[in-house]
């Protein structure tokens, strides 16, 4: 699998030659200002919930690429009526088979709302599986006992946390999620963007190594192999 970052909570993995792009939020992040966000590939947008730094830039690149859109029924039916039908709505617990990757909610601790102030529904996470392995994308979300289920349910390859603290888990929540989900390869996310979120990355860095586990914070624009 391919893994590529395109700042703040947004990424790309390529699985089998299909990209599955998760939050996009590009054009309006200053620190993605090297992204040409009409170039990025989607055949999946996979949206955790609808705050406007996960959402921004769905509409035109769903209209753009034709991708399906995954994500809850509000969000759903909020895309709906602004010019997106390629749509597959779920909810927490639910999974679904996409042919080349099977999707199951989970919960994350957050709130939701849409660039409108309509309701955005319940924030999600997602369990990722794979023939080239299996990964989890809490979304935005606080340190839950509910992580501690992940395992029953997919062994991880790696794992894409929020570690920037203030509106989500910090690093060392994210590092006892880490724990919970038995997972030891994380790659961290909503950091840096704003003013309240910017972190000390050696310090983040160091606390998962003295654990035993790994934080990559890759840079914007950057893929690693994973």
């Amino acid at each position: 699998m391919q893994f590529t970052y395109y700042g703040h909570s947004c990424f790309s993995v390529e699985i089998n030659g299909k990209h599955i792009l998760f939050d996009p939020f590009i054009s309006f992040n200053e620190l993605a200002a090297s992204i040409d966000v009409q170039t990025i590939p989607a055949d999946f947008i996979l949206l955790s919930h609808g705050h406007i730094d996960h959402i921004a830039d769905c509409i035109s690149i769903a209209q753009r690429t034709g991708a399906k859109v995954v994500t809850n029924w509000e969000i759903h039916e909020w895309l709906n009526k602004n010019g997106v039908t390629n749509t597959h709505p779920m909810n927490t617990g639910g999974q679904w088979d996409f042919g080349d990757f099977r999707v199951k909610c989970v919960v994350a601790q957050h709130s939701s709302s849409l660039p409108d102030g309509v309701s955005g529904g319940n924030p999600l996470g997602f369990l990722v599986f794979t023939d080239a392995g299996n990964f989890y994308y809490s979304g935005d979300t606080a340190l839950t006992l509910d992580m501690q289920l992940i395992p029953r349910w997919a062994k991880l390859n790696f794992a894409v946390l929020p570690i920037g603290d203030n509106f989500t888990m910090d690093a060392a929540d994210a590092l006892a999620c880490a724990e919970m989900i038995q997972c030891r390869q994380v790659i961290g996310v909503h950091y840096d963007t704003f003013g309240y979120i910017k972190i000390d990355h050696s310090v983040a860095i160091q606390k998962f190594a003295d654990a035993g586990k790994k934080l990559a914070l890759v840079p914007i624009g950057q893929s690693i192999h994973i």
